[in-house]
């Protein structure tokens, strides 16, 4: 286990060089298991570092540009090779970081090993058409290009997977990278880093910068030469970057927030939906974009569904994420844990009924960190904060519906539309609800959290710009198309 004896402090790379603290400020990091237990000390880079860095990105791109899909595909299979041999020693350091609990933390390292070998199978694939000539002698085909130096902006919730949903495919279609990560993963984004750098990642192909939103997420939105910039986070950190990169005409790509419903119908099985929800509700403290944070049940078997629930949830045991038996631990920061709790008093107050939880934990083992009890709350009105704001945390409500229409009504009834899903038996019911729901990810009978990687992922409304991620649906975002005309 890491202790303060471990501290690290070099948390950026420019150049193929990490940068040394020297006189540079820094930002010490301390972990949510206990508050007292030093993770690292995260440096806070200058626009000038970032110049340094977006400068280092666009001499690299030629030479990375020009190689083929196949030798781009050699060096993703390194890295997916050098994350494996090292999964153990990046979980751990991600469940110290950020709370997750080290099983979920051992899943995620190897989905970002899935996800390098899937992209390095995408050097292979077909980048363009051939299209018929009216004239029929010209030779007409399309071809596609890398967009250049892109920037990643990264959350903290997934701070291993998702770096690597968006850099892969950057790196196989061509483009060199400028990675800055969430500040509260910024030490697991350094041990990332140094993965790809022992795997044989050439020199400036990736960039990590480290350091605070405004500074260092600003420059890279305002850099000239950053010619797309892939966000995921919140909806109105999301909008700032919007009109950054727009103002200069540089593509953009935006994953946001959710408000997720799970609708449950009378002809259910309610016990597996019993399951399936709390694990979509309470598994990574609910500090997922994908995780249910409503469950809109019909009336006749409401009180049903609601007894399993906070069975359920009452079993949940909070406990040290680095426990291999963990199913919850804590939530990221002191700043985190402290919106969800004034959040569940706010719900209070507008009248919601506490079923399960709904406080911190505090004595014991708990005392120095940041855990909060399984929560659930009914009588919650839908329009009230707790039904329409996204909370992040292991707080779950339930709205009663009347029939079918009146609970996707209820669902689409928030500005978010991310993920979805009902559970039912009734096939009239299923294609209904896939007609009608409002949202990016829709499932049936199975948790709103998780999508395959060769899947696109992506939200409507304000989860999203309406690009996608993942999948082969990413070379749409990374890459530009020629339109070619060869005449004899």
């Amino acid at each position: 286990m890491l202790t303060n004896a471990t501290v690290i402090e070099k948390t950026a790379y420019i150049n193929g060089c990490w940068v040394e603290p020297g006189s540079r400020p820094s930002k010490d990091h301390f972990s949510p298991l206990n508050a007292e237990l030093l993770v690292g000390r995260s440096l806070q880079l200058s626009k000038e570092d970032i110049d340094q860095a977006v400068q280092g990105a666009k001499e690299a791109l030629p030479n990375w540009s020009s190689l083929s899909g196949t030798q781009r595909a050699n060096y993703l299979y390194k890295a997916a090779q050098k994350l494996e041999d090292h999964l153990e020693e990046l979980a751990q350091l991600l469940t110290v970081e950020m709370g997750k609990p080290i099983g979920e933390a051992r899943g995620e390292v190897n989905r970002a090993v899935v996800l390098f070998r899937y992209y390095a199978g995408e050097g292979l694939r077909s980048i363009g058409e051939v299209l018929p000539s009216t004239d029929g002698v010209s030779h007409l085909y399309t071809t596609r290009v890398p967009l250049g130096v892109v920037g990643l902006i990264t959350p903290w919730n997934f701070p291993v997977a998702i770096p690597v949903w968006k850099m892969a495919p950057a790196l196989i279609f061509g483009n060199t990278v400028v990675w800055k990560p969430a500040e509260h993963s910024t030490i697991t984004a350094a041990m990332l880093m140094q993965l790809l750098e022992e795997s044989g990642l050439p020199k400036g192909v990736v960039q990590l910068v480290s350091g605070s939103g405004s500074v260092v997420g600003q420059s890279i939105l305002d850099h000239p030469d950053v010619t797309g910039i892939s966000f995921t986070g919140s909806d109105s950190v999301g909008k700032q970057v919007s009109q950054a990169a727009s103002s200069r005409h540089a593509k953009y790509q935006l994953e946001m927030g959710g408000k997720n419903a799970t609708i449950v119908l009378a002809d259910a099985d309610l016990e597996r939906a019993a399951d399936v929800i709390i694990s979509a509700a309470m598994r990574s403290a609910g500090q997922k974009c994908t995780a249910t944070s409503r469950v809109i049940v019909e009336k006749s078997v409401k009180e049903q569904l609601t007894s399993l629930l906070i069975e359920r949830a009452n079993r949940i045991k909070l406990s040290n994420p680095l426990k291999n038996d963990c199913y919850l631990g804590p939530v990221v920061s002191k700043r985190q844990y402290e919106s969800i709790l004034n959040f569940i008093q706010i719900g209070i107050r507008e009248g919601a009924q506490v079923l399960a939880g709904g406080k911190a934990k505090t004595e014991g083992e708990f005392a120095k960190g940041y855990y909060i009890e399984p929560t659930i709350l009914d009588h919650v009105d839908p329009q009230s904060t707790l039904a329409q704001e996204e909370i992040f945390g292991p707080v779950l409500v339930i709205n009663e519906a009347d029939h079918l229409d009146h609970a996707i009504d209820l669902a689409n009834s928030v500005r978010y539309g991310l993920a979805a899903a009902v559970f039912t038996q009734n096939q009239k019911h299923i294609h209904h609800f896939v007609n009608r729901i409002e949202a990016g990810l829709i499932k049936v009978n199975g948790e709103t959290a998780g999508v395959e990687p060769q899947a696109p992922f992506g939200g409507m409304k304000l989860s999203s710009s309406y690009s996608r991620e993942q999948g082969r649906a990413a070379i749409e975002f990374f890459t530009q198309v020629k339109t070619v005309v060869i005449t004899p």
